[in-house]
């Protein structure tokens, strides 16, 4: 099982207490940026592309424990730029870890193995290495040699000392389903406790924008990717966000369910596109003109199935009805009739 049957009690409690409450907008994972700086300059990213004195700020631990608390969620994604780089980040995982949250801390990997020291296993803490695809393939997403093989030595020293450790892979135009399932088996014979896959998006600084999929694209690469998976494959995401990538199921954006804060604010209304920034997460839910997003009501979102908007819509369909709920048993059990 990709995740622990603790992180998943927490999660299923979390969502029936929304939907008992009536409450019709609530965040399930918090993208918390805590800066934008990083040791890689990948083609397909939109971050680093911020001028120097952007790259230069960071958040506080205050402002970090503030977000989650205010949010609410009950997982913190902990994405950047390159979170190792914050000279404070273990002061802010630990709080967030004392708030029992279910903290991701997102990286390359470079700078992993010398740091884990800073940090303590527990049920609460993960690391997600960015890695797309096998060595070929992510050197060249990365746009430098030889950090494949830095991941995987990181990858086997977290697992060596105790910690979690899962996978997050960005698949491109370019991808190769053959390379790409010979890349899942390479991770799961690594050990680690689940996958992460997702479609890239195209962000409007990344330099390069010519190999970001298209919806149909997308539907035709992940069901080539995903057909009868080996049962020793083991994915950290919703087996209904699966079926929503090979185009089976289709599910509206739910962009509130993934919301991002930043060294800027609420970014809205999601962590890809950047329409503005709000003061509190309230004013996020409040005044975000959720009708203009989506795909079919905003051009920017035609083409978009990544997690970040579609995992919350897969969670949702899971414990909002019979059938949905159904559906998740029978893709979990027999994810080989994919």
């Amino acid at each position: 099982m990709a995740v622990p049957i603790s992180q998943m009690y927490t999660v299923a409690k979390y969502v029936l207490t929304q939907k008992i409450k009536g409450v019709k907008r609530y965040p399930l994972v918090l993208m918390l940026e805590p800066l934008f700086r990083c040791n890689l300059a990948c083609a397909g990213c939109g971050k680093i592309q911020y001028p120097d004195h952007v790259l230069d700020k960071r958040l506080t631990p205050e402002q970090c424990w503030a977000a989650a608390e205010e949010c609410g969620a009950p997982i913190v994604s902990i994405p950047g730029g390159e979170p190792l780089i914050h000279p404070e980040l273990p002061e802010i995982v630990r709080g967030l870890v004392a708030r029992k949250k279910y903290v991701y801390v997102c990286t390359n990997a470079l700078l992993l193995e010398r740091k884990l020291g800073n940090y303590t296993p527990s049920r609460y803490l993960t690391f997600s290495i960015h890695m797309d695809g096998l060595r070929e393939e992510h050197d060249l997403a990365v746009c430098r040699d030889g950090v494949y093989d830095v991941a995987l030595r990181a990858i086997r020293a977290a697992l060596t000392r105790g910690f979690r450790v899962t996978t997050n892979t960005t698949l491109f135009d370019d991808a190769s389903p053959a390379r790409v399932r010979a890349f899942f088996d390479e991770m799961t014979e690594l050990g680690v406790e689940g996958m992460m896959i997702s479609p890239g998006y195209s962000y409007q600084k990344a330099p390069d924008q010519k190999n970001f999929l298209k919806r149909q694209r997308t539907r035709e690469l992940f069901s080539r990717i995903l057909h009868q998976p080996k049962k020793t494959w083991r994915f950290n995401q919703s087996p209904l966000f699966l079926d929503f990538l090979m185009g089976r199921v289709d599910y509206e954006c739910t962009p509130w369910g993934n919301p991002t804060y930043n060294i800027f604010g609420w970014q809205k209304p999601c962590y890809l596109l950047q329409d503005g920034y709000l003061p509190t997460f309230r004013a996020l839910l409040d005044e975000t003109d959720w009708s203009q997003y989506g795909t079919g009501r905003n051009e920017k979102c035609a083409d978009c199935m990544v997690h970040c908007g579609y995992e919350a819509s897969a969670v949702n369909d899971t414990f909002g009805s019979l059938r949905g709920f159904g559906r998740t048993v029978v893709s979990t059990l027999l994810p080989s009739a994919r």
